[in-house]
């Protein structure tokens, strides 16, 4: 018997997952004032980022195993509370040693909030609603990520910096009563062991991979801490896949890997993500440093993608009824392609209404894209593996995501840098242009600007052309191996589970 109050306790979830989408970008807006307020140096300055993300990398796998084992409720609540003593530690840090742990510690409710709603859907939902609830919930992780700029600009413009975060605590207090009073408890599989060497391996594994991709952004690529965390990661990793092959209990069972759903839907959301990363990297910078747009306008700026990947998902729920993931995917990554291809023909004259129409299109693309290959990955975890599963198929968009930032990145700023002309500026003044369009445009001189602005749109259209290879490479996935015909949520109905209020 399905839970007569799902629906309201998907919207308990949504309410939850917006703060942790609003959290990703709102502290973007708000670094200039950190470096002037808590004298944060440049370094610090990367590890309020930093110190979330490797937090969140590292958590996700045992966070998903707690809550296949305890339940997945009494954890997201716990994660709740968490997150609001966490944003309000932000809120209040007068130090940026104090910041830093605090966004670590953001982190942590993050880490479990993520997986454990997402493993919620598969025990809710019955096979024919759950494509209809993974559009629900991708909206509800991904509203937060436009709306940060926008409210993160207007709070800074009227009220101290520390108001970015307590935005976070009246939709925490929301989200701690609507879970306790609206999703059911379940009792968890206490027969599944803790896999103590398992979580140890991965954890750091993942850990030195993420933070090797940082590095790569910030010291480039030949750097011998880049190329030795990633190397470190990569031994963990492949330490970590060889102990689960022979462990009893294992923290991720690679069995998974068997069914072509999980596989090829976690791979090809992967790549969806990594293409939606590199455009949330460049457009902020297209919009305020080319553009001239501050920092709540860029936010405004970014809805369309919002309203494309709402449009787009709609469209593709009702196709993978008819026809199965495989077309949906297909059209999307399509539909990004030419987008991606349109606003690599970007020029510094362009306005914003062009760069409307080819955001708009990406946004469409991703919403034909990552419901269907999320609830085709989702569908092949058998019940009591939800939490484990959710949390793999994150740490892949996670990992990814980062790895995206990096290469994105480098190739942003290796164009960037070969097209500015700094000739006859100041060493100090040109290190400053080089580091940024931004910085460059900062100084003042007219011919720096004109300059700076014309390199960026050369590093950005390259930008967009590496995703775009990344939209014909899931193309061609897609179409070798995602099934001629599976629904994004086949599952058999005994599958889903009974739950009471």
């Amino acid at each position: 018997m399905l839970n007569p109050r799902r629906w309201w306790a998907l919207a308990a979830m949504s309410v939850s997952l917006i703060v942790i989408g609003l959290d990703l970008t709102v502290l973007n807006v708000a670094l200039p004032t950190l470096a002037t307020d808590l004298q944060a140096s440049t370094s610090q300055l990367q590890w309020f980022a930093n110190a979330y993300t490797l937090v969140l990398a590292s958590l996700l796998l045992p966070a998903g195993l707690l809550g296949d084992r305890f339940g997945p409720k009494r954890l997201m609540l716990g994660a709740l509370v968490v997150f609001g003593l966490a944003s309000a530690a932000c809120a209040f840090a007068s130090t940026p040693g104090e910041l830093i742990a605090a966004r670590a510690a953001l982190g942590i409710g993050s880490a479990f909030l993520i997986p454990l709603s997402m493993s919620l859907l598969n025990l809710l939902f019955a096979p024919a609603e759950r494509q209809r609830a993974m559009t629900i919930w991708l909206m509800a992780n991904s509203l937060g990520i436009p709306l940060g700029p926008v409210l993160g600009g207007w709070l800074l413009d009227h009220y101290r910096w520390g108001s970015i975060f307590l935005i976070n605590l009246p939709l925490v207090v929301v989200g701690l009563v609507a879970v306790a009073l609206l999703i059911p408890a379940t009792r968890g599989h206490r027969s599944r062991r803790i896999d103590v060497p398992g979580i140890g391996l991965s954890a750091a594994g993942l850990v030195a991979l993420t933070y090797g991709f940082i590095a790569a952004g910030e010291r480039g690529w030949g750097s011998g801490w880049t190329l030795g965390a990633i190397a470190v990661g990569v031994l963990l990793l492949f330490a970590f896949w060889a102990w689960a092959r022979r462990a009893t209990h294992p923290l991720i069972d690679l069995g998974l890997f068997r069914s072509p759903g999980f596989t090829w839907g976690t791979v090809l959301a992967t790549l969806a993500s990594f293409a939606l990363v590199g455009l949330m990297f460049v457009l902020p910078q297209l919009f305020q440093a080319v553009q001239g747009a501050d920092a709540f306008q860029a936010g405004l700026r970014l809805l369309p993608i919002i309203g494309g990947m709402l449009v787009g998902a709609k469209v593709a729920e009702r196709l993978v009824e008819t026809a199965g993931a495989r077309v949906p995917v297909l059209i999307g990554f399509g539909l990004m392609l030419a987008g991606l291809v349109l606003g690599a023909f970007t020029e510094v004259g362009d306005g914003y209404g062009y760069t409307a129409i080819w955001v708009s299109l990406v946004g469409v693309s991703i919403g034909f894209t990552l419901p269907p290959m999320n609830g085709l990955a989702l569908a092949a975890l058998p019940l009591e593996q939800s939490g484990s599963g959710s949390a793999l198929i994150q740490a892949s968009r996670q990992v990814g995501g980062t790895l995206g930032v990096a290469i994105l990145g480098t190739v942003l700023n290796a164009a960037y840098r070969n097209h500015l002309d700094v000739t006859g500026l100041p060493p100090a003044a040109a290190t400053a242009a080089r580091d940024s369009a931004s910085g460059a445009i900062a100084i003042g001189s007219p011919e720096l600007t004109r300059s700076a602005r014309a390199a960026f749109v050369t590093g950005m259209d390259l930008t967009l052309w590496v995703c775009g290879g990344i939209a014909v490479l899931s193309i061609v996935l897609a179409l070798v191996f995602l099934p001629r015909r599976t629904r994004g949520a086949v599952a058999p109905a005994e599958k889903v589970a009974t739950i009471g209020a």
